[in-house]
């Protein structure tokens, strides 16, 4: 599944144990030179040097509709083109919904939803001047099963309308060339589960999966770099549960 030369974009990549670094890393392998956006500058540049030097790590806020069009300008600058988007960058929360706030929805929405919103927005105009692109969205199964695991109602809804973003996006784009999908993902072991599960409690959701464990960010980096890849040339418009069994529907 090369990627020789092509521009990827991963947002909320800078957590070297998350899916977005996991994803950067595995389309760098296949030969793709990668864009790490963050919200935070020093980290997105650590990350991306952990990565290659040929890479880059640049900060931006995608709740910004101004920052995300600066930062593909600055990626058009360095590189001369995108291929690939990934807009990853999103935060968990599992309040409930009487426990949570204006506040945690805000922030929770804002980020998964305006922010694919906005990077795409800004990487379309490029992508349709070429007649070519891939835009892959991060989704959950919170959104596939209603929430179950560790995501709130607020959490849920926001990953439900990033899934359904990438299947209305890939409705319009395709005559542009242009494909989107997304990747509804079960409970992965990051770091953003540290303070909000045990290893206990891990293994008790393990038990419930088909396949018996928990997802690492390598398996959704796996499915990522697939949808990206010329392999995946006649989809548009999925969202792929990468769940080990936990949605068989």
């Amino acid at each position: 599944m090369s990627l020789t030369d092509q521009i990827a974009i991963v947002t909320g990549g800078a957590s070297l144990r998350g899916i977005g670094w996991a994803t950067a890393k595995r389309f760098a392998d296949e030969g793709a030179r990668v864009v790490i956006l963050d919200i935070d500058a020093v980290a997105a540049g650590q990350a991306a040097r952990a990565i290659g030097p040929q890479h880059l790590g640049l900060a931006c806020d995608v709740r910004d509709e101004a920052a995300c069009k600066l930062s593909v300008q600055q990626v058009l600058d360095a590189f001369g083109r995108i291929d690939i988007l990934v807009n990853n960058a999103g935060v968990s929360q599992s309040h409930r919904l009487m426990d949570s706030t204006q506040a945690d929805y805000d922030l929770v929405m804002d980020v998964s939803v305006r922010g694919a919103y906005n990077m795409s927005r800004a990487v379309v105009p490029h992508m349709r001047s070429r007649r070519c692109g891939a835009i892959v969205c991060m989704g959950s199964v919170a959104a596939q099963r209603g929430g179950g695991i560790l995501g709130g109602p607020h959490y849920s809804a926001a990953k439900g309308a990033i899934q359904t973003l990438a299947k209305a996006m890939a409705r319009e784009l395709a005559p542009d060339g242009i494909r989107a999908n997304a990747i509804a993902p079960g409970m992965v072991d990051t770091d953003l589960l540290v303070g909000k599960i045990d290893d206990a409690g891990k293994r008790r959701v393990a038990d419930g999966i088909p396949l018996g464990r928990l997802a690492v960010p390598a398996d959704i980096a796996n499915a990522c770099l697939f949808l990206v890849s010329d392999q995946s040339a006649y989809i548009t418009g999925v969202v792929l549960d990468v769940s080990g069994g936990l949605h068989i529907h």
